[in-house]
C-alpha cells in the first residue's frame, strides 16, 4: 500500500520561500543569533543556541567533532535508549552567520576575507556565492562554471547558475544563459523560461521546444520570463502556423496586443494597431460595422478581439451579442462568422463565465458554451474549466469531454483517473461501469486524497496501522550515522540549530531529500526524518516523507504535537481533533513561528482581525503576542472553526473552505436549490488555492482519526453539501 502523498507544499513556497534551491536575494536572519555569531566568528568557532561544539586539529580541513541536540519530544513521545544525539560539527556556522551580515550591507571585502577563512568548511561555498550575488550581472558564465567545479552537487552551485541564468535572460544576454545551462539540474518555472530563452535565440530551437507546453497557450499570470519566451517563440522555426493561430486566438481574448501584432505578421495576416485601438475604445462599434466589412481572416480576428473585450467587461452582455450574430449569419446565404471563430468565440464565453463563479454563482450555460466550442484545440486550462463546470452539474459526458481534451499525461493523473471512472460509474453501459471499478482499484493503491475517495468505492477503508500507525521508524545506528556525514543534512541541521534564517536551513534539508530520494537511498532519508522529528523540526521531517515513494511512516508524516491541547480545546469548540490536525498540518506544517505573507501566524495560522473577533467573544483582551503563542493560538484557531462549523451547517467541507477564503465565500460555492455530493463542491471550488487546500485537509484529517482511534471513512466525513436556500 502506498503511503499518504500530497501535492507540493504550499506551506514550503507562502511562508518559508524554500524550494529546493530558490529564495530572495535579500536575506534576513534571526537576531537572537546575531550577536554572539559575529563576536566569535572571527575567532573561528561558534557556539550557539542548543549547540556545545567539540573541535579537532586547528586548521584541518577535516576536522572532526560532535555537537549534542536539544533534542524537542512530541507529546507522548518516548526515547529511543539508542537513539543518538552526536553529529559531526558545523564546521564554521557563527562564520556562515557573520558572513551572511557583511553580505546583507553588501561588504565584499569581508566576504572575501571570509572565503579565506571558511575555506574546506561546511559553509565555504557561501560567503563567495553572496559575494558573487552582490552583483551578478557583472559575472562571467566562467566564473559561475567554475563556482559550480569547486562546489558540486551542492544547492548552492545549483542556485547561483539558476540565479544567473535568470539575470542574463532578463538583460537578453542569452549566450551567457546557454554557456551556464548545463549546470542547472532543478530549475523552476522562471529558470526553465530563461534556460529555453538562452536556446530560442542560440539555434538549438529544439531545446527551447521543452517549455513550450507551458508557457504557448498560458493566459493565466506566469513569470514574465515566461511570457517573454511565448512571445519570442513566435519565430521559432519548429513551431507551426496551426500551432499560431491557436495561441493567436489565445491573446485575441486576453487582449494582448504585442503578441497579436507579432502573431498575425508571421502568419500573413496583420493586424494593424490602430483597429485593434478602435475596437478597445469601441466594441459595439465594430459589431455594428461588422456585416458590413469584406471577409476576411483579419475581420474573423478582430471578431474575437471585440468579443474578448466586451466579456471582460460582461459575459452576459458579450453571449447576447454572440447569439445575435450568429442569428443574423445563419440567415445569410454566405456566412460572415466561420465555424472555427464562433467555437472561438463561445469559449471566451466559457472561460469568462468560469471567471465569475464566486461573484455570479455557478450556471450551467458554461458547460453549454464550453460544449459549443468543441474542437481538438483546448489549452489545460481551458478543459479544466470545462470539466470543472461539468462536474458541477453532474454533466457526465460532457465530463468525459473535457478529460479527453487535456494531454494524455495529465489525463493519467489521480485526480482525472478519478473523475473519469466517476463519469463512467453514471454510464448505462456496463463495460464502462465495470471500467470505473477497475480504475477505483487501482486508486486506491494511493492514500492522497484521491485514492481514499477510491477506497470507500470499493469497499476498502484506510488504516493507519498498516502504515506504521503512530510507532516510528527504527533506525539503524549505521543510518543514523550516515547523516551527519552527508554534508547536505549536516548543513541543513547546523543551520537549523543555529537558528539562522529557516530559509537556508531548509533549503540545504530540500536539497538533501532531492539528492537522497535521485540515490534511491531511502534508508537516509528516513534516518534524517526521523531525526528532524526527534528535534522538533516536524515541517522538515513531513517534507521528507512526503518526498518519497516507498517510504510509509504516518507517525513522521502526520505528527501529532501538543496533543492534549489541541484534543481538549477542539472537544471545547464542538469540533473532531482529527480535524483540527487536518487543518493545524496544512495551515502551518506545525511551525509555532509561522507568518504567512498576508499576516496570519502561529500554529492555526490566524489573522490579527480574526484573533480580535475571538478574543472579543471570549470576552478577553487581544493581545497579538498572546494570540501567537502555540496554546493561545491552538485554542483560537479551534474555536473559530466551531464557529464558522455552526455558521455554515455544521457541514466540514464548507467549514474548512470557510477557513481558508472566508465563510461569505465558503457559502457563495454552495449549490443554490438542492445539495451536492462533497466531492463535486470541492472540485468546483473557484480559488485554486482554496481547492487544493480543502482536499489536503480532508486527506489530513482522514488520516488522524485513523491515528487518533477514531478512524471515519473520507466520503462519511465529507458528506454532501446542503442548498444556500
Amino acid at each position: 500500500m502506498k503511503k499518504p502523498q500530497v501535492a507540493p507544499d504550499m506551506i514550503d513556497k507562502n511562508i518559508y520561500q524554500n524550494d529546493t534551491h530558490k529564495s530572495s536575494k535579500k536575506m534576513t536572519l534571526k537576531k537572537s543569533a546575531l550577536s554572539l555569531a559575529t563576536a566569535v566568528g572571527a575567532l573561528g568557532f561558534s557556539q550557539v543556541a542548543c549547540a556545545e561544539l567539540t573541535w579537532g586539529e586547528s586548521g584541518s580541513s577535516e576536522q572532526q567533532g560532535k555537537y549534542q541536540v536539544e533534542r524537542y519530544q512530541p507529546d507522548g513521545y518516548q526515547p529511543n535508549s539508542q537513539q543518538s544525539t552526536s553529529h559531526q560539527p558545523d564546521n564554521g556556522v557563527g562564520s556562515f552567520t557573520a558572513a551572511a551580515i557583511a553580505a546583507e550591507r553588501g561588504d565584499v571585502n569581508a566576504l572575501y576575507n571570509y572565503e579565506q577563512a571558511m575555506s574546506g568548511g561546511l559553509f565555504a561555498m557561501y560567503p563567495t556565492y553572496w559575494r558573487m550575488n552582490v552583483d551578478l550581472n557583472s559575472q562571467s558564465p566562467a566564473a559561475v562554471s567554475q563556482f559550480v567545479r569547486q562546489y558540486p552537487d551542492t544547492v548552492m552551485a545549483e542556485k547561483l547558475a539558476a540565479d544567473f541564468a535568470e539575470t542574463k535572460a532578463g538583460s537578453n544576454d542569452y549566450a551567457a544563459v546557454r554557456q551556464v545551462a548545463n549546470l542547472i539540474t532543478n530549475a523552476d518555472d522562471s529558470e526553465k523560461c530563461a534556460v529555453a530563452l538562452g536556446f530560442n535565440n542560440g539555434g538549438d530551437t529544439m531545446r527551447a521546444m521543452a517549455a513550450k507546453s507551458d508557457v504557448w497557450l498560458t493566459t493565466k499570470k506566469q513569470p514574465a520570463l515566461c511570457d517573454q519566451l511565448a512571445l519570442e517563440m513566435n519565430n521559432n522555426a519548429l513551431i507551426s502556423n496551426p500551432e499560431r493561430v491557436s495561441r493567436l486566438k489565445r491573446m485575441l481574448r486576453k487582449g494582448k496586443t504585442g503578441d497579436i501584432m507579432a502573431l498575425s505578421s508571421r502568419l500573413g495576416t496583420s493586424i494593424p494597431y490602430a483597429s485593434l485601438s478602435d475596437i478597445q475604445l469601441n466594441p459595439s462599434s465594430f459589431f455594428s460595422r461588422f456585416a458590413r466589412e469584406p471577409a476576411s481572416q483579419t475581420n474573423q480576428y478582430l471578431y474575437l478581439y471585440a468579443m474578448g473585450r466586451v466579456a471582460e467587461k460582461s459575459y452576459r452582455e458579450a453571449a447576447l451579442q454572440l447569439d445575435f450574430d450568429i442569428k443574423q449569419d445563419n440567415q445569410r446565404s454566405a456566412k460572415l462568422l466561420t465555424d472555427d471563430t464562433r467555437r472561438a468565440a463561445y469559449r471566451t464565453l466559457g472561460v469568462q463565465r468560469m471567471n465569475h463563479n464566486t461573484d455570479d454563482g455557478f450556471n450551467v450555460e458554461a458547460v453549454d458554451w464550453f460544449r459549443n466550442s468543441l474542437d481538438n484545440d483546448f489549452s489545460f486550462e481551458e478543459a479544466e474549466y470545462y470539466a470543472m463546470a461539468a462536474i458541477r452539474f453532474s454533466r457526465w459526458d460532457d465530463v468525459v469531454e473535457a478529460i479527453s481534451r487535456m494531454d494524455a499525461e495529465t489525463q493519467k493523473t489521480n485526480q482525472w483517473q478519478y473523475w473519469l471512472a466517476r463519469a463512467y460509474e453514471q454510464s448505462n453501459d456496463g463495460s464502462k461501469r465495470n471500467t470505473a471499478k477497475k480504475m477505483y482499484q487501482n486508486l486506491a493503491k494511493s492514500n492522497e486524497y484521491y485514492g481514499l475517495m477510491a477506497k470507500e468505492k470499493v469497499g476498502q477503508r484506510f488504516d493507519a496501522s498498516r502504515l506504521g500507525g503512530r510507532n516510528l521508524p527504527n533506525v539503524s545506528s549505521a543510518d543514523r550515522a550516515r547523516v551527519m556525514q552527508n554534508p547536505h543534512f549536516a548543513r541543513a541541521f547546523a543551520l537549523y540549530n543555529a537558528d539562522a534564517s529557516r530559509a537556508y536551513a531548509n533549503r540545504e534539508w530540500n536539497w538533501a531529500v532531492k539528492k537522497a530520494r535521485d540515490s534511491r537511498d531511502e534508508k537516509l532519508i528516513i534516518a534524517a526524518a526521523r531525526q528532524a522529528y526527534d528535534m522538533g523540526w516536524l515541517d522538515r521531517a513531513i517534507y521528507a516523507i512526503d518526498n518519497t515513494d516507498n517510504v510509509n511512516s504516518v507517525a513522521i508524516s502526520h505528527p501529532m504535537p501538543h496533543q492534549d491541547a489541541v484534543v481538549r480545546y477542539s472537544q471545547s469548540a464542538g469540533i473532531d481533533p482529527a480535524w483540527a490536525y487536518g487543518i493545524m498540518r496544512q495551515e502551518s506544517r506545525f511551525v509555532a513561528s509561522a507568518r504567512s505573507n498576508v499576516g496570519a501566524s502561529g500554529l492555526m495560522q490566524v489573522m490579527p482581525d480574526t484573533a480580535k473577533y475571538i478574543a472579543r467573544n471570549l470576552g478577553e483582551t487581544y493581545s497579538a503576542s498572546r494570540a501567537n503563542s502555540g496554546d493561545t493560538n491552538i485554542r483560537y484557531g479551534t474555536w473559530y472553526m466551531g464557529d464558522i462549523f455552526g455558521k455554515l451547517n455544521s457541514q466540514p467541507v464548507l467549514a474548512t473552505a470557510g477557513y481558508n477564503a472566508g465563510p461569505n465565500n465558503a457559502k457563495r460555492w454552495q449549490p443554490t436549490y438542492s445539495s451536492l455530493a462533497a466531492d463535486q463542491y470541492v472540485e468546483s471550488i473557484a480559488f485554486p488555492e482554496t481547492r487544493n487546500y480543502v482536499k489536503h485537509v480532508m486527506e489530513n484529517a482522514t488520516i488522524y482519526s485513523s491515528l487518533l482511534g477514531n478512524g471515519q471513512p473520507i466520503t462519511q466525513r465529507m458528506g454532501a453539501v446542503p442548498a444556500a436556500f
